[in-house]
């Protein structure tokens, strides 16, 4: 199968052919019909991930069709088309038997943990729990474009956050995962703020439903900004990007009793960062994660895409080869574009 594989940290990406994956008993193999290319992708690539060892393939937001199945599979069938979360359950350890298959203490993540798919094919454990069937109508482009950052912010914004009509949501950050947030919160009635320092970006988090946006490179205090246009704080607010600063803010802006939601990775130097402490036990704000979403949970997702609530297909700004996507991954850290880029080309 035809590959895109670093043999070293922060170095070239190549093209390679290597053997074609085999299911284990419990697994599958999938034909990549596409593929996204995510910023966490960029962060395995530079060596922020211990799971990682190279050679390795990227890639962790992925749709396609199953080509082979393990003998112990029972809910799938040669031929099907699927997603799956880019945190995927064992099934067994304590996590999972309470439904948090997103944070299995056995997790498997393509592209992270195994290798992933930036390539034709790409093996998947224990099919039966962490596969999703792609509803009629559902393309692969915009089925990849779910399996992190889209199906992430659902879970911030509905699991998390538990976001209601009416509320301030601040997303800090108009990548892809902001930009996902930024829709979700808007179907579900809130009112949100899209900071960023692009103003095209904050155009197209506008046009994403955003009733408000902030250049937090001209108005020099993101926090008081925040809290002017929504007349005393975000009730929940996220973090989308990760950094130092978007962090800070993102807790700093909230209103008493508000949730902040870290989604944007915190790796490297970032790991230990400062927070307003201080607010956080005055005004009894929340702090919480959200690591991707269980299987289950995709059907709630799915039925408003369905419904035409949610329309993720927007959220996509470019088609690339995987050839193109050798360049694209190392140029992450630039933040250019906009919207998410999909790999759907592997010939």
């Amino acid at each position: 199968m035809k590959t895109a594989v670093y043999e070293t940290f922060r170095q070239p990406l190549t093209i390679q052919n290597l053997p074609d994956p085999t299911p284990e008993a419990h697994g599958v193999v999938i034909e990549v019909r596409a593929t996204g290319l995510c910023r966490s992708d960029w962060h395995g690539w530079m060596g922020h991930d211990p799971d990682i060892t190279p050679p390795h393939v990227p890639g962790h937001e992925l749709a396609g069709v199953i080509v082979a199945l393990g003998k112990d599979v029972t809910r799938w069938q040669v031929g099907d088309a699927v997603t799956l979360p880019f945190v995927c359950g064992c099934g067994a350890c304590p996590q999972c038997l309470s439904g948090n298959h997103q944070v299995c203490d056995h997790q498997f993540q393509p592209g992270f943990t195994h290798w992933g798919s930036f390539a034709e094919y790409v093996a998947i454990q224990q099919a039966d729990i962490n596969l999703v069937r792609l509803p009629e109508g559902l393309d692969f482009a915009t089925a990849a474009s779910l399996g992190c950052r889209f199906a992430t912010s659902f879970r911030a914004m509905v699991d998390q956050g538990r976001v209601t009509a009416g509320q301030w949501v601040a997303v800090h950050g108009c990548g892809g995962v902001g930009l996902s947030a930024i829709m979700i919160a808007n179907a579900l009635g809130a009112n949100v703020v899209g900071i960023d320092i692009d103003d095209d970006k904050l155009a197209f988090a506008r046009e994403m439903g955003a009733a408000a946006v902030v250049n937090a490179r001209r108005v020099g205090d993101v926090v008081t900004a925040v809290q002017d246009i929504t007349h005393g704080g975000a009730h929940v607010s996220l973090d989308a990007l990760g950094s130092p600063q978007t962090c800070f803010n993102s807790i700093a802006n909230l209103r008493k009793r508000g949730k902040h939601i870290q989604v944007g990775l915190m790796v490297g130097d970032y790991r230990n960062t400062a927070v307003p402490m201080n607010k956080v036990i005055a005004n009894e704000l929340e702090i919480l994660g959200s690591h991707g979403m269980q299987a289950f949970r995709y059907d709630a997702m799915l039925a408003m895409i369905q419904a035409g609530k949610l329309r993720p297909e927007r959220l996509i700004g470019k088609h690339i080869s995987l050839e193109e996507s050798l360049q694209a991954l190392v140029e992450m850290d630039t933040f250019a574009g906009v919207g998410i880029t999909i790999i759907d080309s592997f010939g």
